[in-house]
């Protein structure tokens, strides 16, 4: 079956995984879903994830029996485009959580993107 969206599909099972508590939620590969994945290691939202056969298993982080991502939210869709310039990168939760953009440079995360300069795709948003 094929995704019309697979950055809102990613972002969807990740949120349910979340919400039912599971350890690993597996979803299907794609260079795009990678560098979302990357950023979201980075910055402390998963655990890690790893290539398993056809599928990349993303290892969710809690603590204290919370989830450590309070909210998921698509910004950019395939039916709506969402650009935004340098100078409007938003602060999302007061800098207490993080946007990821598609730009000219990658795949960055807002402040990475403010430093280098470029502005590109809101393509979600993480707190």
């Amino acid at each position: 079956m094929s995704v019309t969206d697979p950055i809102a599909d990613l972002l969807t099972r990740i949120r349910n995984a979340y919400g039912a508590m599971h350890s690993t939620v597996t979803v299907s590969p794609s260079r795009m879903r990678e560098a979302l994945l990357h950023i979201l290691d980075e910055e402390g939202y998963i655990s890690g994830f790893s290539k398993d056969g056809d599928n990349i298993v993303v290892d969710l982080k809690y603590h204290e029996n919370k989830a450590v991502v309070a909210g998921l939210k698509r910004v950019s869709k395939p039916g709506r485009r969402i650009y935004v310039g340098v100078k409007s990168i938003p602060s999302v939760q007061n800098g207490l959580g993080i946007c990821i953009l598609s730009t000219s440079r990658g795949i960055l995360e807002g402040k990475k993107a403010a430093e280098i300069g470029v502005g590109g795709e809101l393509l979600c948003e993480i707190w």
